[in-house]
């Protein structure tokens, strides 16, 4: 099992995002993904993710054909409607099929957050380290 910290940056190929922050919370279930606006259209799911304030933004849309609408609790214990869908996550050489909740995270530091369903069994954590799989991904480029 690989070692991570309480967060680290990650990439997200199938959504053209590389070295994006994220934080590791095994407090959370499911991943869940900043996304400033999503709507259904002729039965598919159109997505941006981030904001223009995020560095990170390219203003691209994404469409999934296949995606969930599910009640999620929030960090506080309250149920909220999100859209969910799966995509893979790189972390370390791992390439993870991952789930993840479509939410406003804009007012939060991490854009990206990963839960215990995504780790479980392939990572164990330290909350005195960040970046580790980063740091490995820079000494071998």
């Amino acid at each position: 099992m690989q070692l991570l910290g309480r967060s680290d940056r990650v990439d997200l190929p199938e959504l053209g995002l590389t070295d994006i922050h994220a934080k590791i919370d095994t407090g959370a279930y499911n991943g869940s993904l900043h996304c400033s606006s999503a709507e259904v259209v002729n039965g598919k799911l159109e997505f941006v993710l981030l904001d223009e304030e995020h560095p990170e933004f390219t203003g691209m849309k994404f469409t999934f054909k296949k995606f969930e609408k599910r009640e999620i609790k929030n960090s506080f214990g309250e149920a909220e409607m999100r859209f969910v869908i799966k995509t893979k996550i790189k972390i370390y050489d791992y390439v993870i099929r991952a789930e993840f909740s479509l939410s406003n995270r804009g007012n939060l530091k991490f854009p990206v957050l990963l839960g215990r369903k995504t780790l479980r069994n392939r990572f164990l954590i330290d909350v005195t380290k960040k970046d580790l799989s980063y740091q490995t991904k820079l000494k071998g480029a």
